[in-house]
């Protein structure tokens, strides 16, 4: 299970609800996650640590699965996912962080997005993934970066406990005998920097800021595209669909 004290964090989480903000950034993880599933189709959906039902709440309305259910380890989370009328929602329920309440293959995707990164335990829960679905969606943010450990206050403050790059989260995920089947790097939309910056930070609007955010994406969007380093290094968030192998994880 969780700590106690990070169990009583997250139930206190979703009780000063930032709806707007919230669902802007959902909008985005919702776009990555049908973009990595291009091709394929999913049936019953399972989204883990759902939070307050956001990025279900967009999947829904863009007619992604036939089925989704939800599980979430705060009580204020749960309360919100109930509350917003998803369709073809079919179950809410709490959960301890690493046991899911379903059988073996229970479901047909598992969505796992800006969670990993708060995870205690991380390879306890990818173990529980693979047991309950054949495929998950993982969405990480890039924090890391030389001299991150100089941030540690500015990251904890939103329970990031853990750190990832690319290669560092497929190194991980192959290592638990995933499989990556499609995988997608992002870089935050000018739509979300401006309101980060006019609304959450509440700096005075202006011309000169507008072009500033919009020069700064249009300049890293076009020198990710120069090197697969770039692209790394550039990019502030990780998507990737995988598939769990036959083959049991070779550690030791």
């Amino acid at each position: 299970m969780v700590s106690g004290n990070v169990k009583t964090a997250y139930d206190e989480f979703y009780q000063e609800h930032d709806e707007a903000w919230r669902m802007l950034g959902a909008k985005y993880k919702a776009q990555h996650i049908i973009e990595v599933c291009k091709g394929r189709s999913f049936k019953k959906v399972l989204e883990v640590g759902a939070g307050d039902g956001s990025i279900l709440k967009h999947l829904s309305d863009n007619n992604f699965a036939a089925e989704y259910h939800a599980v979430e380890i705060s009580d204020s989370g749960v309360a919100h996912i109930r509350s917003r009328n998803i369709g073809q929602l079919v179950s809410v329920q709490e959960f301890d962080g690493y046991h899911l309440p379903f059988e073996d293959n229970s479901f047909d995707l598992i969505i796992l997005s800006h969670v990993l990164e708060h995870v205690e335990h991380e390879r306890i829960l990818l173990r529980e993934l693979k047991r309950v679905s054949e495929y998950a969606v993982i969405e990480v943010p890039l924090d890391y970066k030389p001299g991150v450990d100089k941030r540690i206050k500015h990251f904890l403050a939103y329970g990031h406990i853990n750190m990832y790059t690319p290669t560092s989260l497929r190194y991980l995920l192959q290592s638990e005998g995933f499989e990556i089947q499609q995988q997608l790097t992002s870089i935050i939309e000018p739509e979300v920097t401006r309101f980060n910056t006019y609304i959450n930070q509440k700096k005075q609007k202006s011309f000169i800021k507008d072009i500033r955010i919009v020069t700064e994406y249009v300049v890293k969007a076009g020198m990710s595209k120069l090197t697969d380093k770039l692209n790394e290094q550039l990019a502030s968030a990780y998507t990737v669909l995988c598939k769990k192998s036959n083959r049991q994880a070779d550690i030791f």
